[in-house]
């Protein structure tokens, strides 16, 4: 039994590519569908596929490599909040990742989002993780 499967989610993705995987197959839920799409859309993997086979469903992503270097395209990614120590920041409060090259993935009452998305919105919530 996974205590957080949000961390399990991250970790599984920092594994893979360290290993010089191209796909990593995940457990789904709804948070993990919602960072893999943001992961997605700002660049750091190829492409996703949700498959609801199974009573929970997988997640299926194609990891992102740089062409001539074979480095990952995600550096670091890493847990913020976590279920023994939740980190909750207002819309003024948010983190800057990198001075914004990196982003934060923030749990809004709207959803989820990155930090430049919830400042635009004006949105605080919980910090979820850091990717750059």
């Amino acid at each position: 039994m996974v205590t957080d499967p949000i961390s399990d989610f991250l970790t599984r993705v920092r594994n893979a590519q360290s290993a010089g995987h191209k796909v990593v197959e995940i457990p789904a839920s709804k948070i993990k569908k919602e960072l893999t799409k943001i992961l997605f859309d700002q660049g750091y993997i190829l492409n996703f596929k949700f498959e609801d086979s199974a009573v929970q469903g997988t997640i299926k992503i194609a990891l992102k490599y740089d062409k001539q270097t074979s480095k990952p395209a995600i550096k670091s990614i890493q847990r913020a909040s976590r279920p023994g120590l939740r980190q909750y920041k207002g819309s003024t409060e948010l983190p800057r990742v990198l001075n914004g090259l990196g982003i934060a993935i923030i749990s809004t009452s709207r959803g989820v989002m990155t930090d430049k998305k919830a400042r635009e919105e004006k949105v605080g919530g919980e910090v979820i993780c850091y990717v750059y």
